[in-house]
């Protein structure tokens, strides 16, 4: 009866947006008396032969066989003529069955109610008005066929064959046929989806080969700077990893920087895609752009539920939006959230889309249920912690954890953090696990990260560190200092081989885990990510389903996608009217979001 349930919830929705409020009162009363039951043969048949004749409720059985003869006649006479014939004998089974049961009040209540209606439908009927005074009315010629066993049981057999018949495909209203035609738009587009996917996948490799093959022309193979001599800028000739982010292990790692003749770091040069103007980068073909406009101010942050099918996006002004881009999908989780307080994170439970995290400003996390459409519980971090910087729902475990921070004076975005706390909760009593360690003082932890299995998270701190923990045992296994400023965003690879890293500075790097120390691939866009327009927000970085794009947000009005580890020029979205403050791909799809300093939000789906 999902079918049902998406009609129901298209009326409620037309009748709010109307404001026909008292039609809707009456509507839900309506539904909860649920008159046809849903049009399910079996419990029709129950309503009338276990419910209202065995009760004597006969206006509820009028009332009911006159919404079936509205809802089924239609312009086939024959079909008219069997609903009345029908209809007729059910009747005269009520005034049969109280007869048996010596209720001849009943029989006289019944024809003084309804006497006058049933004469002018049917002449048949002025016979009947004798029965209630018969001594014997089943010994009468003209009614004994009505007192018989197999009368009753020609009559359930009918109604039952005929409400089979008409409910399996005769007609079907309107509304129920649109949940058949989203089912079928929501198919089509996904096979278009993945045909897209696969031309995109195909696509890519060919312009990759074309570019290698326009530098192997025009001699340009020394410009390309090989991945693994890549270090991040500013490091030491040899450094060794801190004793305290070790852990257990006692082993140390050396690193060697990488220089060009001149002595310098041979990372700021990036590639030949790095040095194109804003206006040069090639504009993303796209298939589909929808925009979100029900926020009133700047976005602060903006996630796909883990299907992809919803999305959660945050403004500065505390409130949160829940909604769909898919014109198919129901909107029946559609909500507004008032939060009191700055959103400063959004996390949505890895395995199902009925649950959102939501920190704020004020050391508050929230745990909003989509289906109830309300919080499910409030919970709060300690009050030396009140910056809510970034949450994260293990992909295996009913737990999540927490990156909150101190404030201190300053003047920008990771000016005013101070010192970092990670919490790890449990989802099932919403209370706290234990604290991961971090040593004494540590930096503000901004961005957290699973693996695939929830075994190693990963965190990135204001110290330009990342720090790894073994989940299982609660302990930090080891980290590295990655940046010479701030990292602002962090992010598993899909294959889990790798790690990327987005600092302040505007330097991208992958990382290699299994020779940890060793950079894949690195770009610098510090173009778009310049602390002097953007003091007051977080940059973030998002990778799509197969880890070969990825996407930064920007001070600029459209935002650079990088083809990771690829020759590509780099592209960008379609331009907004305001910085590019948060971004996020679809969990399966070529589809991203960008939110706006211009309030709006954009769904965009690409080859």
């Amino acid at each position: 009866m999902e079918k049902m349930k998406f009609a129901e919830e298209l009326v409620r929705e037309f009748l709010v947006f109307r404001g026909f409020t008292n039609t809707l009162q009456a509507f839900e009363k309506e539904l909860a008396t649920d008159i046809g039951k849903g049009f399910q043969v079996d419990k029709i048949l129950d309503l009338i032969f276990s419910v209202y004749i065995p009760k004597f409720e006969a206006d509820k059985l009028v009332d009911l066989l006159s919404f079936l003869r509205n809802c089924f006649s239609f312009s086939d006479s024959n079909l008219i003529s069997v609903i009345s014939k029908l209809d007729q004998s059910i009747l005269r089974y009520y005034i049969v069955n109280a007869l048996k049961c010596g209720r001849k009040d009943k029989v006289l209540e019944f024809f003084g109610a309804f006497g006058n209606d049933l004469l002018r439908r049917d002449d048949s009927w002025s016979s009947w008005f004798a029965i209630p005074y018969l001594q014997n009315p089943h010994l009468d010629p003209q009614f004994r066929v009505y007192f018989s066993e197999e009368w009753f049981r020609a009559l359930h057999l009918s109604i039952m064959n005929f409400l089979s018949e008409i409910l399996n495909g005769t007609r079907t209203p309107a509304l129920l046929k649109i949940s058949s035609e989203r089912d079928t738009v929501k198919r089509l587009k996904k096979e278009i989806n993945q045909l897209n996917l696969k031309l995109s996948q195909v696509q890519t490799l060919l312009q990759e080969k074309e570019a290698l093959l326009r530098l192997s022309r025009s001699g340009a193979e020394d410009a390309v700077i090989p991945p693994s001599n890549v270090t991040p800028p500013g490091e030491r000739e040899s450094f060794q990893i801190r004793d305290n982010v070790v852990g257990s292990c006692e082993s140390r790692f050396n690193f060697n920087n990488h220089a060009d003749e001149s002595g310098n770091s041979n990372i700021l040069q990036g590639s030949g895609s790095d040095l194109q103007s804003e206006e040069n980068f090639l504009e993303v073909n796209a298939v589909f752009q929808d925009s979100f406009l029900g926020h009133t101010s700047p976005i602060s942050c903006s996630r796909f539920s883990a299907s992809g099918d919803n999305i959660a996006s945050s403004s500065i002004d505390g409130t949160v939006r829940i909604w769909t881009y898919d014109s198919a999908a129901p909107t029946s989780r559609n909500a507004t959230i008032y939060c009191g307080a700055e959103i400063m994170s959004l996390e949505w439970d890895c395995k199902s889309d009925r649950l959102l995290l939501i920190g704020t400003s004020d050391g508050g996390i929230k745990a909003w249920n989509v289906d109830a459409k309300r919080v499910v519980c409030d919970l709060n971090s300690s009050e030396g912690y009140p910056s809510i910087l970034d949450l994260k729902c293990s992909p295996v475990e009913p737990i999540f954890v927490s990156a909150a921070a101190s404030r201190r004076d300053g003047t920008g975005y990771f000016d005013n953090l101070g010192f970092a706390s990670l919490t790890v909760w449990n989802m099932r009593t919403w209370k706290p696990m234990t604290v991961l360690p971090l040593g004494k003082d540590p930096p503000a932890v901004t961005s957290l990260s699973f693996n695939h299995n929830g075994k190693l998270l990963a965190a990135a701190a204001t110290d330009g560190m990342i720090h790894m923990f073994d989940m299982s045992a609660g302990q930090q296994v080891t980290g590295w200092p990655a940046h010479d400023s701030a990292i602002s965003s962090i992010r598993f690879g899909p294959d889990e081989t790798s790690i990327f890293s987005l600092g302040t500075d505007g330097n991208i790097f992958e990382w290699s885990l299994h020779n940890q120390g060793k950079i894949l691939w690195s770009r610098n866009c510090s173009r778009f990510c310049n602390p002097q327009n953007s003091s007051d927000w977080k940059h973030e970085m998002a990778l799509d389903a197969d880890g070969r794009r990825l996407l930064v947000t920007s001070s600029s009005t459209s935002a650079p996608i990088y083809q990771v580890r690829g020759q590509m020029s780099v592209m960008r979205t379609l331009s907004h009217s305001g910085s590019i403050t948060t971004v996020d791909w679809h969990p399966t799809l070529p589809i991203f979001l960008t939110g706006s300093a211009d309030h709006s939000v954009r769904v965009t789906s690409i080859l």
